[in-house]
C-alpha cells in the first residue's frame, strides 16, 4: 500500500500548520519493538538474491515508510508490485523484496526483532 502526500487527508488545518492523517495503515498487533531505518539505493540495486534461504526467499517482516526521494518497487511472492515515489508513504506486508527504480532514499519502521534478523542474513550474505 502506498499514498502520494496530496491524497493524505487533511485533519487539521489551522494558520501554520497543516496535519495529515492516513488512517488504517497497516497492523502492528504481535510485534513488540520498532525499530527507525534510513536506507539508501542506487538506482537498480535489487535485493531480491540477499533473501534467498529466508522463508519463501523473501523479507517476512512488514515495513512502514517514506520516499524522500526516488523511486522503488516493492515486490511481492503473488507477483504483485508496488511502486512509491519521492513523497509517498508506504506500508509493505510480509513476503516482499525490493528494487530501486532510481537512486533513491527511505526512511522506515520496521518491527526491530523480525528485521534486524533480514538484516543480519543480508550482511552475511554480503560479507560470505
Amino acid at each position: 500500500m502506498h499514498i502520494a502526500k496530496e491524497d493524505v487527508p487533511v485533519r487539521i488545518d489551522a494558520p501554520g500548520a497543516i496535519a495529515r492523517q492516513q488512517t488504517e495503515f497497516g497492523d502492528v498487533t504481535g510485534y513488540g519493538k520498532m525499530g527507525a531505518e534510513y536506507f539508501s539505493f542506487e538506482a537498480g540495486t535489487d535485493i531480491t538474491q540477499l533473501l534467498h534461504g529466508l522463508k519463501d526467499d523473501t523479507c517476512q517482516s512488514p515495513h512502514w515508510g517514506y520516499v524522500v526521494s526516488g523511486v522503488i518497487t516493492a515486490l511481492y511472492t503473488d507477483g504483485e508490485e508496488e511502486t512509491s515515489r519521492t513523497g509517498d508513504l508506504f506500508y509493505w506486508r510480509p513476503g516482499h523484496s525490493v528494487r530501486a527504480e532510481e537512486d533513491t532514499d527511505i526512511v522506515m519502521f520496521s518491527p526491530q526483532e523480525e528485521h534486524s534478523s533480514v538484516m543480519e542474513h543480508i550482511r552475511h550474505k554480503i560479507t560470505g
